[in-house]
């Protein structure tokens, strides 16, 4: 059975104030550069045969070090990139936290859909194909994912539902 290791990107200055989706060039900050470090240490007896990460340059960054720590090469793959935010990316929470998206986003997560973005529903089949596709590709083996917030709770409520 293959087993993965699910991790969120580090912090960058998007982090608890608005919507980065995915803006290109959102890079981890001083302290994320220091969380990406001490996840060597924290994976240091977990064994690990490949790494992936979606394609924003956050989840790269935090995948480094323990890259370069393991000699492992960093794949992208799309199936685990950011949630589309349509129109909230680039805004911040207060700036949405009036609209009735806003709230159906917080309270009925599995069915709701950004102003001009990508489904919930929908990251989850996207994410999950593309765990599917890590278990063909290495079967057996211990798969670190870098991926995002949403997309994480995608796939794990997803893998609650179907055995990979």
């Amino acid at each position: 059975m293959t087993t993965f290791l699910l991790v969120r990107h580090a912090d960058h200055d998007w982090v608890g104030r608005g919507f980065a989706g995915r803006l290109p060039d959102v890079s981890l900050n001083v302290r994320g550069r220091e969380q990406a470090r001490e996840l060597v240490e924290r994976l240091r007896a977990q064994p690990i045969d490949a790494i992936y990460c979606s394609p924003q340059p956050r989840t790269r960054q935090t995948a480094q070090p323990l890259a370069a720590a393991r000699s492992l090469e960093i794949r992208e793959d799309p199936a685990f990139d950011e949630v589309d935010l349509g129109d909230w990316q680039g805004r911040t929470f207060q700036e949405v936290r009036d609209e009735e998206a806003w709230r159906h986003w917080l309270d009925e997560r599995s069915s709701a859909r950004p102003p001009g973005g990508e489904a919930f529903a929908d990251v989850a089949r996207r994410a999950t194909a593309g765990l599917h596709a890590l278990v063909a590709r290495h079967p057996d083996r211990y798969v670190l994912v870098l991926s995002h917030g949403d997309v994480i709770k995608a796939m794990i409520a997803s893998c609650h539902a179907v055995r990979l």
